[in-house]
């Protein structure tokens, strides 16, 4: 029974750590981040389970994980509302051409990182922008004015 509790308060402990660290951090991992979550995995086993390296400690952690993601995963589903405590919410940082610069801040996201997320989708000039959103997985999305008056006129 303690390895479920034990594996139930990572869990929750790693769940609001993603929701700390932010959109972009978790959008753009680099090498050393990946060998940090690696490392990260092994002190989250070595907590979960103690000095228990049977099968049936790790059969009973890894299910117990299982079970709580299941678990978000229906809960998200059923519920915007925890679903946008879960996932967070697209931010929205550029309003008809203009940048806004608090949202940004607020993300912690630089105006590089930005203007360079226009340019990969083909938007030289943020004028040409009515809205540009952060979504909640660290992506970008904008929307154009010409495809904004081709989606009224369709």
């Amino acid at each position: 029974m303690e390895i479920v509790v034990r594996a139930s308060v990572v869990f929750v402990f790693l769940i609001v750590l993603t929701r700390v660290l932010g959109k972009r951090e978790l959008a753009e991992m680099s090498p050393f981040d990946v060998v940090l979550l690696v490392i990260m995995g092994d002190l989250v086993q070595q907590a979960i389970t103690s000095d228990d390296r049977s099968l049936t400690s790790a059969f009973l952690a890894i299910g117990t994980i299982a079970v709580w993601i299941l678990a978000m995963s229906y809960g998200t589903f059923r519920s915007g509302r925890l679903r946008r405590l879960v996932d967070g919410r697209p931010t929205l940082v550029v309003r008809d051409g203009s940048v806004i610069e608090e949202a940004l801040r607020i993300e912690r996201v630089p105006l590089d990182e930005l203007l360079e997320a226009a340019r990969g989708k083909g938007i030289g000039d943020l004028s040409h922008v009515r809205v540009g959103i952060l979504e909640s997985d660290g992506s970008f999305s904008f929307i154009r004015y010409d495809s904004y008056k081709l989606a009224e006129r369709g």
